[in-house]
């Protein structure tokens, strides 16, 4: 009669666990959420297998508690994982009523060979005579412990890809515009006084950099070169509503003092004192054969004549854009060009790349390439070619922008 009532137990027992095993696992292939597993899991030790107490804490991107299920929040929030449960790597019983007051086991559970969370147990449900059941389903607690934990492990990392994968889209959405903000090289002006070409290589989805070159009127032709402080798409977001603005305000007669001005005031309404602008930005006029600009805080732009040899780095002449909220006065450089010149004008993407020995490159590079008279685009690639620019040089760390002229004479 015992023997028969063993069995029948024996297979009761089985059978049981295996009903669990099952609804656990249909709860899993049907995407319940999280909550509802960790009812589940509560529901299957507590009401069926006697368990007073369980507290659950799990690792994502720290450790935190997910479940508690009769324990005091004082004992949740007087462990640390880290200090008290890492050196446990097998279950343990907890004999004397100490630091882990009122806890009687503790199950580890490893994912991939890490800890992937700590099973608290508390107020086992003894029999009158034998092994209390818990103790005996061990390794059932065990097992059901780590399946409903490493699905719900499973349910973060599918959760967190869907929003790497909806940033990633976001990023070529933003790369895209970014992109239209550039003026293509086709529609660059070229004719027999003036030779605009641009080169944009971003080293993340988005950047900070921008350039411009637009036709004034049949004689002036006004182009810049920025770079917002910062990354990312906030960066992008303000480079573009920089973009919009330059372009309405833009004109062939306006002064560039009056300009930045402008300029200065919509971007500290825009960015709020937490973004600046670097920004240099010149004017040509063909018929009177000068040259006007303004740099504001932006690294100096090269001009070369090929004819006379002479060099001049167009200095910083003010702050940048969105700096300070009153922006100081500050009148255009005006420049003759009466021989065949060359102008770069450039981001700290280039100037800031080391040599190998751990300086900065500055404009020796671009000097080294423009101190010809080869158009300046010939220039340009050359360099980019010598430079490994944009993917075969291992120290490159920013976007690397370049506006460059041929002033024909």
């Amino acid at each position: 009669m015992d023997k028969k009532k063993s069995s029948k137990d024996r297979l009761r027992e089985s059978k049981f666990k295996l009903d669990a095993l099952l609804d656990i696992t249909l709860s899993i292939n049907a995407n319940l959420p999280t909550e509802a597993l960790l009812a589940k899991y509560e529901s299957i030790l507590r009401n069926s297998l006697g368990i007073g107490k369980i507290l659950i804490f799990k690792h994502s991107v720290t450790w935190e508690c997910i479940l508690n299920g009769g324990f005091p929040a004082r004992l949740e929030q007087k462990i640390n994982v880290e200090a008290d449960l890492l050196k446990f790597t097998e279950i343990e019983f907890v004999t004397e009523d100490n630091y882990f007051e009122g806890i009687d086991i503790i199950v580890p559970v490893f994912n991939n060979n890490s800890p992937l969370a700590f099973v608290l147990i508390g107020d086992i449900e003894e029999e009158g005579e034998g092994v209390s059941p818990v103790i005996r389903h061990l390794n059932f607690i065990q097992t059901i412990s780590s399946i409903i934990l490493v699905a719900i492990e499973n349910i973060r990392l599918f959760k967190e890809s869907l929003k790497q994968e909806a940033i990633r889209k976001e990023l070529e959405l933003a790369a895209r515009m970014q992109k239209m903000l550039i003026p293509d090289n086709k529609d660059m002006p070229r004719n027999n006084k003036i030779s605009m070409h641009g080169f944009y290589y971003p080293h993340y989805e988005v950047g900070g950099d921008y350039y411009d070159c637009i036709k004034l009127s049949d004689s002036r032709t006004g182009f810049c070169i920025a770079d917002v402080s910062g990354k990312g798409i906030s960066a992008a977001i303000l480079m573009s509503n920089f973009q919009a603005s330059l372009r309405a305000l833009f004109t062939h007669e306006i002064k560039l003092g009056v300009l930045l001005e402008k300029l200065n005031t919509l971007i500290n309404a825009n960015a709020s004192g937490e973004r600046f602008i670097t920004f240099f930005v010149a004017r040509f006029d063909s018929e009177k054969d000068i040259l006007e600009y303004i740099n504001a805080a932006h690294n100096p732009p090269v001009l070369y004549n090929t004819v006379t040899g002479e060099i001049k780095h167009l200095q910083t002449m003010c702050v940048g854009i969105g700096m300070l909220e009153d922006f100081p006065e500050v009148k255009e450089e005006t420049i003759p060009v009466k021989d065949y010149s060359k102008i770069v004008c450039y981001t700290d993407g280039l100037s800031e790349l080391k040599d190998e020995t751990g300086t900065e490159i500055s404009t020796r590079e671009i000097i080294r390439s423009i101190t010809n008279k080869d158009p300046v685009s010939k220039n340009i690639q050359e360099m980019f070619e010598r430079l490994g620019i944009p993917d075969k040089n291992p120290g490159l760390f920013d976007d690397v922008s370049i506006i460059a002229a041929d002033i024909l004479r």
